[in-house]
């Protein structure tokens, strides 16, 4: 037995071995952070190391469409506005902004800055830039229609060339941006990635091979991308042609992709990394750790229903359905890593109404309701459509944790709703996506991250046949209630609306939510100045440094 324990532990070592090696920890190569040293440590050098469960999808920013993307993207260039410290909206290749009277043109000055390769960064870049995205038919296209930008919602249904959209070089720094209508949320847009600048000339040059590698790529913002090694790691460096590099602390952020959550542990107990998200098994061990902290993120995640579906085309049913289940202990013993029972669509501690009350104060629960009502509407759902019992398929991404929910949200609705039946059908996340968009679902497990800080990107995504709708839910009220809010300038009524409008979705239990989530983190005390955004990039570098380094 004595041996058989000591074999056991010397192939424990050497699994744990191997795996640190293929994070390249063990490697022979010449960095700091791939002798598995911890880079911060290295003397004079700032350094920050970090873990991803995934790849970088794409480093082209006209198709961009994820967090990780978004990231790395935020970090490495810089648009005319990025979010700050506060995760307002701050000038940044903009040295300044001009508003005509009537709100509708926007003139703003490109400041002297240069990309990696030394070339200026122009006006020009930015018209490239955004055409490119229609003309790539990049998944964020309508964030131009989101924005009011002049002429986008017809470019979009194919009624003008793309020339036409509302952007415009008046000469190399002065660029023009023109609007539908006035809105005061412009800026906030303007941070989202798919507003970032690209160079023609270097796009052009690079053709098939552009944003396929680092190399491929060149940057404006306060970090190049100097390694990439696909599905392994990449790496940040200090960006010596940033107009703010004196901002700029750290010399290089090492981020290393590791998808399993023991080996995240691991490397973090073991000094390799600087911070990880933790695994719901693991959070109870280490909540008193000094290093652990409870952050509730912005995404949401909720149960679409095809409304095409003859049962989940009923309200009644729908709303049964979301009725039917304890949200409360699903976050406090299936997920337990702070995530929040969500009964509304805006999560919270994310919007506030001008008078500074939290959205999801003001509207309360939404569909809150005990087991005998949800029973009782079932009943009457199921009246109206002329079933005794309904078989249902819940479609859910192949990850970490959303089996647990699933197989939780089946025992559930079976034990409440008898006459439900659910079947689990667990594709890959790709997958999802292509049976949400075409409507090849009955119910489905799905996420939703902020585009931007303010109620209207949960708002705006139930409009009829919007990009983000991938349901077919649709009321004509409720579209009429949106348009309004675009172009309300009153503050006060405009949030008034932006309440009326959630309540509206919920009056017709247009979709179910589950839960607002939220992030075990382990996180190194030295770390000061990093910057979780609640949309758009998860982190912001540019003002972090290692304390004592």
């Amino acid at each position: 037995m004595k041996n058989h324990l000591v074999f056991k532990l010397l192939l424990l070592i050497t699994v744990v071995g191997l795996v640190l090696a293929g994070c390249n920890f063990n490697s022979s190569k010449k960095t700091d952070s791939e002798n598995g040293e911890n880079t911060k440590t290295t003397k004079g050098k700032q350094a920050l190391n970090m873990v991803e469960a995934s790849e970088i999808p794409t480093m082209d920013s006209a198709h961009a469409h994820d967090n990780v993307s978004f990231t790395v993207l935020s970090n490495v260039n810089e648009g005319l506005f990025r979010l700050g410290k506060e995760h307002e909206p701050e000038l940044a290749m903009a040295e300044n902004e001009q508003v005509s009277k009537d709100g509708l043109v926007h003139t703003y000055t490109i400041r002297d800055a240069k990309w990696s390769n030394g070339e200026p960064v122009t006006a020009t870049d930015f018209v490239f830039a955004w055409q490119r995205v229609f003309n790539e038919t990049g998944h964020y296209a309508s964030m131009f229609e989101t924005a009011n930008i002049l002429n986008a919602s017809e470019i979009l249904k194919g009624e003008k060339p793309v020339s036409d959209l509302g952007v415009k070089a008046l000469d190399e720094k002065t660029l023009e941006v023109t609007l539908v209508s006035p809105t005061a949320l412009l800026g906030q847009y303007l941070t989202f990635p798919t507003f970032l600048p690209q160079n023609q000339k270097y796009v052009e040059s690079q053709g098939k091979k552009y944003a396929l590698e680092a190399d491929a790529l060149i940057y404006n913002g306060p970090f190049v991308l100097s390694e990439w090694k696909h599905d392994a790691s990449w790496k940040y460096q200090k960006n010596p042609e940033y107009w703010d590099a004196d901002s700029v602390k750290l010399d290089e952020v090492n981020v290393f992709v590791v998808k399993e959550a023991a080996t995240q542990l691991n490397l973090y107990d073991t000094k390799k990394v600087d911070m990880i998200n933790l695994s719901s098994a693991s959070v109870d061990q280490y909540k008193d750790n000094e290093d652990f902290h409870a952050i509730a993120d912005s995404e949401i995640f909720f149960l679409r229903f095809n409304h095409n579906h003859k049962a989940l085309g009923n309200e009644n049913i729908r709303r049964a359905i979301d009725m039917s289940w304890d949200k409360q202990a699903h976050v406090d013993r299936i997920l337990n890593n702070g995530s929040l029972a969500l009964y509304g669509l805006v999560p919270k501690d994310f919007s506030f109404s001008p008078d500074g009350k939290d959205f999801r104060d003001i509207n309360g629960d939404q569909n809150h309701g005990e087991i005998g009502e949800a029973q009782d509407y079932l009943a009457k759902g199921l009246k109206e459509i002329g079933q005794d019992s309904v078989e249902i398929t819940l479609t859910v991404s192949a990850v970490e944790g959303n089996d647990k929910t699933a197989e939780y949200l089946k025992n559930q609705i079976e034990k409440n709703l008898p006459e439900l039946k659910i079947k689990i059908k667990l594709v890959p996340v790709e997958q999802r996506y292509e049976l949400e968009s075409d409507l090849d679902y009955d119910m489905v497990i799905s996420a939703w991250g902020p585009d931007y800080i303010d109620p209207m990107t949960y708002i705006g995504m139930w409009v009829t046949d919007g990009s983000a709708n991938r349901m077919d839910y649709t009321n004509s009220e409720y579209d009429a209630l949106v348009k309004e809010i675009n172009v309300e300038k009153d503050d006060v009524k405009r949030y008034e609306k932006l309440l009326k409008a959630e309540k509206m979705l919920f009056d017709d239990s247009a979709i179910a939510p589950l839960y607002q989530r939220g992030l075990a983190v382990l996180q190194k005390p030295a770390i000061k100045g990093l910057v979780r955004h609640p949309s758009g990039p998860d982190f912001t570098f540019k003002w972090t440094q290692i304390e004592g380094e």
